[in-house]
């Protein structure tokens, strides 16, 4: 046994849609991906605020950390390849927009021409935009939105969790600056980070 927090489980999700889901959208075109035929992304935004991550320890007596100061935020909106685990990753320090996802599309459309691609990502207002979704049929890419309260289908949800406990849980860094390289120097690693290590999250 050891320390685990309790998970959850959205309380609206609908097991039956997702299911479904998962049957005739999702595995089909990750079918299609393992055989080269098509190229699977997923997609989310992470909002990394510069404050406290406290972690659960095994220890005799309770541990303190410094807590830094201020409520700076890194957002990340980042797409893992379903097969290579190659991460493609915007970044900024105010707000996820419509124009963040376009430039993301736009990314991923020109490092992988000629190739059908399929983004799976949630219903975020700027993911179901007109501006992304317009963009999106011009560069070819197929937009594939997962059921409402259904992060377990985003598989990138994963590696948020992942960033979270190896690099910011019960650590201190000194400024922001130093916060936003530790992250950066996390996805910097994932393609090199065997599935294993961060898919059980």
């Amino acid at each position: 046994m050891k320390p685990l927090k309790v998970g959850m489980i959205p309380a609206k999700a609908d097991v039956a849609v997702q299911e479904t889901f998962k049957k005739k959208s999702l595995e089909p075109r990750l079918a299609e991906a393992q055989v080269g035929q098509r190229t699977v992304f997923f997609v989310d935004a992470a909002h990394f605020v510069f404050a406290p991550f406290l972690g659960v320890l095994w220890c005799v007596q309770r541990l303190f950390v410094k807590a830094p100061s201020g409520r700076q935020r890194f957002n990340v909106l980042a797409a893992l390849h379903a097969t290579s685990h190659e991460l493609f990753t915007v970044t900024n320090l105010t707000y996820i927009t419509a124009t963040t996802v376009c430039e993301l599309l736009q990314g991923l459309a020109g490092a992988y021409p000629g190739v059908p691609i399929t983004i799976v990502l949630d219903n975020a207002r700027y993911q179901r935009c007109a501006l992304g979704q317009t963009l999106a049929a011009t560069l070819g890419i197929a937009l594939l939105y997962v059921p409402p309260y259904s992060p377990t289908l985003n598989l990138i949800e994963r590696l948020w969790k992942f960033v979270k406990k190896k690099w910011l849980y019960s650590k201190y860094y000194p400024d922001s600056a130093a916060f936003q390289h530790a992250i950066r120097d996390c996805l910097a690693k994932v393609p090199r980070i065997t599935k294993r290590h961060w898919i059980r999250y």
